[in-house]
């Protein structure tokens, strides 16, 4: 598999780094406008090669470098400032998205493009939209969404219940932002309930939500999280795996219309491949419809 990066910034580097340790590709790209920084990252991951499974890695200025990729990472965009909403960004990176899409399935017809920069569900549907225009499937195009905001619920609880991650399942939903919602009804540990009141949850949910605020005020970025979130997409892709992931995908609301937002998807070697049924409270609903119409009004905007 060919895994194609654009942008060469702490997050797009975290991705590729994240990607050759695991093992995910044979070749992986990175693309950036700055030539030099896209170089000095490539030569930084070549010399640990020794380290890791084989992998051809490449790329610099030319978009070129994206020619006849499996799987192309979009991370470039206006970086998140301290105090900032994701939400913010959307002016800004809807244009770059626009711009970028076309191109990019000029030189990688086939592709798969997993969107990583925010506000993901806002950049997500405009790529669906400018793809949708050159005859390309809305499930090919997709984004990071919620596997990182899931990663953290889960994390927090862990270290509350002090159970290890991997024995606890529990998903974030919706906007991948402050609207975002916890799917309390079905999380469990081991499959029995969560055994926290309600007032532990929404602190719980609190702290997921405010996770990447607290980061980006200590050093100015999340990276390190995201880019071994976004190399699990890439396995299941790769692989054509069709786990269950909680991506940024498109989704029709009543009253709202169609959004992407997170929900579990079946994702494999052609992107979102079906959404999963999941059951949700009615609680659960109207926190989900009113996430939508958040992501929907950004979009509207832009």
């Amino acid at each position: 598999m060919k895994i194609a990066i654009v942008g060469a910034g702490s997050v797009g580097t975290a991705i590729a780094y994240a990607s050759a340790i695991k093992g995910l590709a044979d070749e992986i790209t990175l693309y950036d406008l700055n030539g030099a920084k896209a170089t000095a990252e490539i030569l930084d991951l070549r010399h640990g090669l020794q380290f890791v499974p084989p992998v051809d890695i490449g790329g610099g200025d030319d978009l070129d470098a994206c020619r006849n990729a499996d799987v192309v990472v979009i991370t470039a965009g206006a970086k998140q400032q301290p105090g900032q909403s994701r939400m913010e960004l959307a002016g800004v990176n809807a244009g770059i998205t626009r711009d970028l899409v076309p191109k990019l399935f000029e030189r990688a017809a086939d592709a798969v493009l997993l969107f990583v920069t925010n506000p993901v569900d806002v950049v997500t549907f405009v790529g669906q939209e400018v793809a949708a225009g050159l005859g390309v499937p809305v499930g090919r195009v997709i984004g990071s969404g919620t596997v990182l905001d899931t990663s953290r619920l889960r994390h927090e609880l862990a270290t509350r219940l002090s159970i290890s991650e991997s024995s606890v399942h529990a998903t974030i939903a919706g906007e991948h932002g402050d609207s975002e919602i916890a799917l309390w009804s079905t999380a469990n540990v081991g499959g029995a309930p969560l055994p926290l009141d309600q007032q532990e949850l929404d602190e719980l949910l609190h702290e997921t939500r405010n996770a990447a605020y607290r980061i980006i005020e200590g050093k100015g970025a999340t990276n390190l999280a995201i880019g071994l979130s976004t190399a699990r997409i890439l396995a299941a892709i790769g692989s054509d795996e069709r786990a269950v992931l909680p991506i940024c995908s498109r989704h029709e609301f009543d009253g709202v219309g169609e959004v992407c937002l997170s929900l579990p998807t079946v994702v494999g070697a052609g992107g979102a491949i079906e959404a999963v049924d999941v059951p949700l409270s009615d609680d659960e609903r109207s926190g989900l419809l009113a996430s939508a119409r958040a992501v929907r009004a950004a979009i509207d905007a832009v």
